[in-house]
């Protein structure tokens, strides 16, 4: 089953990383001798120096090579919390892109043991047979952070962790859920309505369910690896993209001709996965368990803390930088969320979670 999944992942992951965001019989120790092997390679965050000698060796990892990132900031919360409440009995090492830019490339180590812990969108579980998870990508599904943190901290968010670790047969443990904030409208000119975007190029994330959504709105979804994003803006290969302020603004695609003008549509409060192997986390005993949970709420808190903050601060950088930004009260909310209502109910459907989506609903009220 693990070699089949990693043979999807390789091809299928390509496509899923453009979103721009195996245990064993002994899982604690064939992780922990990985972990010191890998030791001397670039990192990101050394491990302190103690008299203890580590009992368990974890690896978090990201794709996100900038360090303001709010998931690097994250991860060093992890370190932090982790050693100290271990009394250094767990040593940490923390990787910002240097165990690969692509999502791909971390599940992939995931899997193999050669990292602990790593963020990645859900996206990837589509191709390994887990389309329940193609909810978090349905447009309008949230309404504020506020909603989002209920939902993923509540019943929905507990039922999808279930889905996860059964479709899987545990090898994904769902440790938290973090974001990386709202994403809006950027591109070649301002967007009010769906008809604004008539006839336009937008690179947006491979989901289906997002493609049917710009589609419904008459623009033309294309990919584009985000790391080639800029130079596609500034060239006119695409009119315009749609991430979150933090993003696009660590990346400067708001200098760009194409993506100075932003519009506010609020289109989808992101959920990102911080994932265990579950076959790993089940081998462990029950302090050294304690201890990562700690350290996981403790992340999670910060992660969160750090996309709200970021938020506003990104906004008032590339407004100073000259971009235009139509505020979310000028938008014509109601007539994306129009669109994507149906979207929503025909996923919901198709996949066996209307009472799912009921729940996410009901918490808006």
């Amino acid at each position: 089953m693990k070699k089949k999944t990693a043979l999807v992942l390789a091809s299928a992951m390509v496509v899923a990383s453009l979103a721009g965001c195996g245990g064993g019989s002994k899982p604690a120790e064939t992780t922990a001798a990985q972990a010191e092997a890998a030791a001397p390679a670039q990192t990101d965050a050394a491990a302190p120096a103690s008299s203890v000698t580590p009992e368990l060796n974890l690896i978090i990892a990201s794709n996100q090579t900038s360090l303001e990132n709010p998931y690097s900031l994250g991860m060093d919360k992890f370190k932090e919390v982790v050693e100290d409440v271990s009394g250094g009995k767990i040593a940490v090492t923390v990787h910002k892109g240097t165990l690969g830019e692509n999502e791909s490339e971390l599940i992939e180590k995931l899997e193999m043991g050669a990292a602990s812990m790593v963020v990645a969108s859900p996206g990837f579980m589509t191709a390994i047979g887990v389309p329940e998870v193609d909810i978090f990508s349905l447009n309008y599904l949230f309404d504020s952070f506020d909603h989002w943190e209920a939902c993923l901290d509540g019943e929905f968010g507990d039922r999808m962790k279930q889905v996860v670790s059964e479709k899987t047969g545990n090898n994904f443990r769902i440790m938290s859920y973090w974001s990386s904030s709202v994403r809006d409208y950027y591109g070649k000119k301002e967007v009010k309505t769906p008809a604004d975007l008539k006839g336009m190029t937008i690179r947006t994330q491979s989901s289906q369910v997002q493609q049917d959504f710009w589609k419904a709105c008459g623009a033309i979804p294309t990919s584009v690896a985000w790391g080639e994003l800029y130079q596609a803006l500034q060239q006119g290969v695409v009119d315009s993209a749609e991430n979150d302020y933090t993003s696009f603004m660590l990346k400067e695609h708001h200098k760009t001709a194409n993506g100075k003008h932003i519009s506010e549509t609020h289109h989808d409060y992101t959920t990102r996965l911080l994932l265990m192997n579950g076959n790993f986390y089940d081998g462990l005993t029950d302090e050294q368990k304690g201890w990562i949970e700690e350290g996981v709420e403790a992340c999670t808190k910060e992660e969160r803390e750090v996309v709200y903050r970021m938020f506003k601060e990104s906004k008032e950088k590339v407004i100073a930088d000259g971009a235009e930004v139509v505020n979310f009260e000028d938008v014509d909310i109601d007539a994306f969320k129009a669109l994507a209502i149906p979207i929503q109910d025909k996923f919901a459907a198709d996949n066996n979670m209307t009472a799912e989506l009921e729940m996410i609903r009901a918490a808006a009220k």
